[in-house]
């Protein structure tokens, strides 16, 4: 599961009896070689359908991480990119891994649940972060990105298919959700990490609540399912007013 250069268990351990920021701050210095990070043919496939899109002039990363969606939105924008993220030990790491060249690119410490931007860019996309937000957040997560996107603007990030419940991901994630909620009833401060607790159906009703018109493009490179349902989509909200 794990690269020779990934955490050890016992990293993984601390990480875990920590709260996000913090667990993040511990974890930053290996997280790419662990599964948690985004793996490439998702970042490709997102920067190839934003291509088709595009171009931008300004993006956002949110939640950016170690910066590897900062590579998708140097490939779209063609003026500045910048990444938010409230673990300091993640921007570290993004600061000295990151430098798209030829453009303007930016670095801030904050919240994503109180971005401290104006209405400044075009595009805002977000890779692996939103298991670290209660389904009750997301509404105002929604409506910080519908704050900071230009009129026209858009906010993307991809979305897989839930596993089926025949699936071993299917109860590996099940397992994993239910480990989650038992440490969080019992251990302070909590960990939130649910990654069955995000679905489409209810995103989209949030997204077009906040303002948003939302768009679903099939990540073709994915394939699809044997019922012809995508694989990977690419959710696309873009700002109306």
């Amino acid at each position: 599961m794990f690269s020779p250069e990934g955490p050890s268990l016992r990293e993984l351990a601390v990480q875990a009896l920590s709260s996000v920021e913090h667990g993040y701050d511990l974890l930053a210095p290996k997280f790419d070689h662990t599964p948690f990070r985004t793996p490439d043919a998702v970042l490709e496939a997102v920067a190839s359908a934003l291509r088709r899109i595009g171009p931008f002039e300004a993006g956002l990363d949110l939640c950016c991480g170690t910066g590897a969606g900062l590579d998708v939105l140097a490939q779209v924008c063609r003026r500045s990119v910048t990444g938010v993220d409230f673990s300091a030990g993640m921007l570290e790491v993004a600061r000295e891994r990151t430098r798209p060249a030829g453009r303007q690119v930016s670095w801030v410490r904050a919240d994503a649940r109180a971005l401290p931007f104006g209405p400044a860019f075009d595009l805002v996309v977000s890779f692996g972060a939103f298991g670290h937000f209660l389904p009750r957040e997301l509404p105002g997560l929604f409506a910080q990105v519908h704050s900071v996107l230009r009129p026209g603007g858009s906010f993307a990030f991809p979305v897989l298919a839930p596993p089926r419940p025949t699936s071993r991901a299917y109860w590996m994630l099940l397992g994993f959700d239910a480990v989650m909620r038992v440490r969080n009833a019992v251990w302070r401060p909590p960990f939130v990490m649910y990654y069955r607790a995000f679905r489409l159906s209810d995103v989209r009703g949030d997204l077009e609540r906040t303002g948003f018109e939302v768009d679903l493009h099939t990540l073709p490179e994915f394939g699809r399912r044997r019922d012809g349902s995508p694989r990977v989509r690419m959710v696309v909200a873009r700002r109306l007013s």
